[in-house]
């Protein structure tokens, strides 16, 4: 494979004797992932449903290998359902070793398409609240899909300059997860097309953008939380330059170790123009010590004294629309995994949402969504919304159908088709339902004698 020659003797540099054993890595096959989402099925269940063979990612463990030559695990339902996200798997570590915690309020910077943002949301588990934000409004929109499909709903999905939301966040969260834009140098073996775009604009360029999003991040962080930066990239001024400018910029920032894995190699401080021994604690990936791509990861933590802060208030309204009302009182959402209070609704238009609590005056920031999209009023009739329904389970919502993923009714749900469930329906009342997969929420369909009509969000319908 061809590599640029500045490259070469950079990671000549980098990896001394180890560079040929590098090298030689470019023949092997690339590896796939996927992760399994714990906030809607454990590990141990995915495992023994599973339709196809995977094997564990020893340091990821929601994390498994998968043969991307033989399968496609996005064509299944049980990748409709949201129980498992298709992830590179040195891809899945800034979110893994980012120590999220329920109620915690998290910010993930440059979130698109969402494969470190979903992985927060799971670990939230319905509790605090999820910022996921993208510059880009047309990825965005893709990381919001994610995000909905994982029935994540304690969420703001944003599309802003990182130094914009500074202004309305500043010492807000007690997370922030940063997955850097960078020149991309860890992922030349999964994708040639890179080495390309690294030679129109490499670690140089990066490195300016880098240093924005840390300082601007640093601001938003509250005292006493902790930031995960990362990058996919080797580059050692996108690396550990960027830790060391980030530490001369706010000197109240401290490196934290982090969970160790056999294949882990410490971080590189002779690569900074400081010696900052601390930069050892950092992590490298190198594609030939582990499975897995080119990876970067550093986390930090903001020390001193932390004041609790309390969100804007807004005004609720008290009377809800008799059909809202008893739609909501179908809903058991406690086995639905949210403290539900009438407070949190929010309407806008003919759209309903449930915020997430303690939020700030966010006027003038655009958003793709604010919290849980619950439906739609229209004309006193209660639509439940796509997101709801991946955010519910069998338990917590009564009127369900549920089918075996071997029955061919599933995949055409899935394509918009209305269905023959007089079988499985008996004298279930007409009206709102929950369909279903193995107990695993595909969205809503409509009963009438027999026969449902399908609610399935038709932008995510499948394709015959």
């Amino acid at each position: 494979m061809y590599l640029p020659e500045k490259f070469e003797r950079k990671m000549q540099d980098i990896l001394g004797d180890e560079y040929q054993e590098y090298v030689d890595c470019y023949e092997a096959p690339r590896y796939y992932g996927l992760r399994v989402n714990t906030k809607k099925i454990s590990v141990e269940d995915f495992v023994r449903i599973c339709p196809f063979e995977i094997r564990p990612i020893p340091w990821i463990e929601n994390g498994f290998y998968y043969d991307g030559a033989q399968i496609s695990p996005a064509k299944h339902p049980y990748y409709a359902a949201g129980l498992y996200y298709l992830q590179e798997p040195s891809a899945m570590t800034p979110a893994n070793r980012l120590p999220v915690e329920p109620g915690d309020r998290v910010l993930d910077v440059c979130a698109a398409p969402g494969g470190k943002a979903t992985e927060l949301g799971a670990k939230l588990q319905g509790q605090g609240v999820l910022v996921a934000n993208d510059i880009s409004s047309s990825r965005a929109k893709g990381l919001l899909k994610n995000i909905e499909m994982f029935g994540i709903g304690n969420v703001l999905v944003l599309s802003e300059e990182p130094g914009k939301l500074v202004e309305y966040f500043r010492g807000y969260f007690d997370k922030i997860l940063i997955d850097a834009p960078c020149s991309g140098e860890g992922m030349f073996r999964k994708d040639k097309k890179m080495v390309k775009a690294w030679e129109e604009h490499g670690p140089e360029f990066f490195s300016k953008l880098q240093r924005s999003i840390i300082t601007q991040a640093a601001e938003m962080l509250r005292p006493g939380g902790m930031l995960l930066y990362s990058t996919c990239t080797f580059d050692g001024l996108e690396n550990e330059g960027t830790i060391g400018y980030l530490l001369e910029q706010y000197p109240e920032f401290t490196i934290e170790g982090i969970r160790p894995y056999e294949g882990f190699c410490a971080g590189m401080p002779g690569l900074w123009k400081k010696d900052i021994p601390d930069l050892k604690k950092t992590v490298r990936i190198f594609p030939h010590k582990m499975k897995g791509e080119g990876h970067y990861i550093a986390l930090l933590r903001k020390n001193g004294e932390h004041e609790m802060m309390s969100g804007g208030s807004k005004k609720r309204p008290k009377k809800l629309a008799e059909e809202l009302e008893a739609f909501l009182a179908q809903v058991d959402w406690e086995k639905a995994g949210i403290d539900f209070k009438r407070e949190q609704l929010e309407f806008h238009g003919e759209r309903v949402y449930y915020m997430p609590e303690n939020l700030p005056d966010m006027a003038g920031i655009r958003f793709l969504r604010t919290g849980l999209l619950m439906g739609e009023l229209k004309k006193n009739r209660f639509e439940p919304s796509q997101a709801l329904a991946m955010c519910l389970n069998m338990d917590a919502y009564g009127d369900c159908i549920s089918l075996p993923v071997d029955d061919d009714r599933v995949v055409r749900y899935l394509k918009g088709e209305t269905l023959d469930v007089e079988d499985v329906t008996g004298m279930k009342k007409k009206g709102w339902h929950l369909f279903c997969v193995d107990g695993y929420p595909l969205g809503w369909g409509k009963l009438a004698s027999g026969t449902l009509k399908n609610k399935y969000l038709p932008g995510w319908r499948w394709q015959s």
